[in-house]
């Protein structure tokens, strides 16, 4: 499994997408609620490495002093074609997410385990789609149901209020509250 780092919403907005989880979830669709864990929740993943050390914490500590800041989630996108397409709700993106997603970028690199495992190429400055997962592994048919049935016309309005080390190998995960939380 991935490490990853990532930015985390405030209750209203986590339980927003929670209900859209839910919707999918009694049409008998994937959704990412699907996934038993006490540390699954929605958030938007700003660095991913098969390997990231728990000396950024400092660094993360830091960077959520800049928490929170306003976030929307907008407009449905979809990720991969056939049977293993996301579903996500795309976070539109500010200057202030871009500017936190490039400090971690930044920050992070000297702890994304050796050289030969960097942070994903999806994951990288200048080629980061922020958003937030609705549904996994998708085939067409269940896509256009998911589409048809979810009421993605308006935006979730909200702030990012946390950041996270999410480290799966442990099944841990590591939050640094913004200045309000």
């Amino acid at each position: 499994m991935a490490h990853s780092l990532e930015l985390i919403l405030d209750d209203t907005s986590d339980q927003r997408v929670r209900d859209e989880w839910a919707v999918l979830a009694e049409a008998g669709l994937p959704h990412q609620g699907r996934v038993a864990s006490p540390t699954n929740r929605p958030h938007v993943t700003l660095v991913a490495a098969s390997v990231i050390d728990s000396g950024v914490d400092t660094a993360l500590s830091a960077v959520s002093t800049r928490l929170p800041i306003t976030m929307r989630l907008g407009a449905p996108v979809v990720f991969g074609h056939g049977r293993r397409m996301t579903l996500a709700r795309l976070v539109v993106p500010s200057t202030e997410i871009l500017s936190v997603h490039a400090q971690v970028a930044r920050v992070s690199a000297e702890f994304l385990g050796h050289e030969s495992s960097p942070a994903f190429d999806h994951t990288r400055t200048g080629r980061w789609t922020p958003h937030v997962t609705l549904a996994r592994r998708l085939d067409t048919e269940q896509l256009a149901r998911a589409l048809a049935i979810l009421e993605l016309h308006s935006e979730i309005v909200g702030s990012f209020v946390a950041v996270r080390r999410w480290d799966p190998d442990a099944g841990v995960d590591h939050v640094f509250a913004g200045r309000a939380c």
